[in-house]
């Protein structure tokens, strides 16, 4: 019994509005929206779902700011619910709806919720990548994108005070496996259903970076789109619309190799468009990256002052972590 991923963010947002817009133009397919709430729905079924920040139906916590005010996590079938959730029960006090949702408190005051969910296939279809010495695309030139359609909710990230015992909890009580630490930044969480290299990150609010200060935030969520390809046509889009370019433009992560695009966003944070992440399963060894900029960027268009510098590389692995068994505990 595991999660399998990201079912449903909900985000608490100063104008819905325009919230809608921004995420219609980033190419999320729009599901139904009102004057109170938007809803988007991703080919995989997952959901975007977008409210006033007052909106009594938003879970009271400390969360400062806009943006993802609860992370509902899809659960594979009923019985691994159950179990969850009379774990959870022992220690916190659980609300669960008619359709058998079940919200909670996280112990760093996140608010999460679980909820069996019916994750579906989705299809891509990258094109051969041409280089010298290899051909794999021969008489054919590459599909020319429209627009940006990113089909899942890869991660979710939040500034945490006391990131690592919140890290433990995630691991300890739901089951996340550790695919990375950056060490002294942020502690990178795979579900236990899922092959991302994590579906939520975790940095630490207290972390001498831009943007932190000590206190429980959103960060961004990664959407997941097919290539780079898709990423700089949603970008250029993005642009012609109205909306901010993002600071550092295209780049690549070392630390889980993936391609991604940051915007800011109205409704808090960042949305990030993001590619050719790593996959990984339980045979996994994390990693201790103990330069975090190095961790960071492999390149980066736009260079930003605090990577002028090159970080050194300083990786090693992480010993005495057993595979996941895939059981809960």
């Amino acid at each position: 019994m595991s999660i399998t991923g990201i079912e449903s963010l909900i985000y608490g947002v100063d104008d819905v509005a325009e919230c809608t817009r921004f995420f219609a133009d980033f190419g999320l397919p729009l599901a139904r929206n009102s004057d109170s709430e938007a809803v988007f729905l991703l080919a995989e079924g997952s959901k975007v779902i977008i409210r006033h920040k007052e909106d009594p139906a938003l879970p009271v916590s400390d969360i400062q700011g806009i943006g993802v005010r609860e992370i509902v996590w899809g659960v594979d079938d009923g019985g691994a619910l159950d179990a969850l959730a009379a774990d959870l029960g022992r220690d916190r006090d659980l609300r669960r709806d008619e359709d058998g949702t079940v919200h909670f408190l996280t112990d760093f005051g996140l608010p999460m919720a679980l909820r069996v969910y019916a994750k579906k296939p989705v299809v891509s279809a990258p094109d051969p990548v041409n280089a010298p010495g290899r051909v794999n695309r021969l008489n054919q030139h590459r599909k020319w994108r429209l627009r940006a359609l990113p089909k899942v909710i890869a991660h979710v990230v939040f500034a945490v005070p006391g990131y690592d015992a919140a890290a433990r909890f995630m691991i300890e009580r739901l089951g996340f496996r550790l695919s990375d630490n950056q060490r002294g930044f942020g502690q990178y969480l795979r579900a236990g259903g899922t092959n991302n290299h994590h579906n939520l990150l975790l940095l630490n609010a207290n972390a001498p970076f831009p943007g932190m200060d000590g206190m429980l935030r959103f960060h961004h969520a990664n959407f997941g789109v097919e290539d780079i390809d898709e990423i700089m046509v949603g970008a250029n889009h993005m642009v012609r619309q109205g909306w901010e370019p993002s600071h550092q433009g295209l780049g690549r992560h070392r630390i889980d190799s993936a391609l991604f695009y940051y915007l800011p966003c109205p409704a808090g944070g960042e949305a990030e468009y993001g590619a050719d992440a790593d996959y990984v399963d339980d045979g996994w060894v994390p990693r201790d990256w103990i330069e975090p900029l190095f961790a960071y960027s492999h390149f980066v268009h736009n260079l930003p002052p605090f990577l002028m510098k090159p970080p050194a590389w300083d990786v090693q692995h992480i010993t005495g972590i057993e595979p996941a068994s895939g059981e809960h505990h």
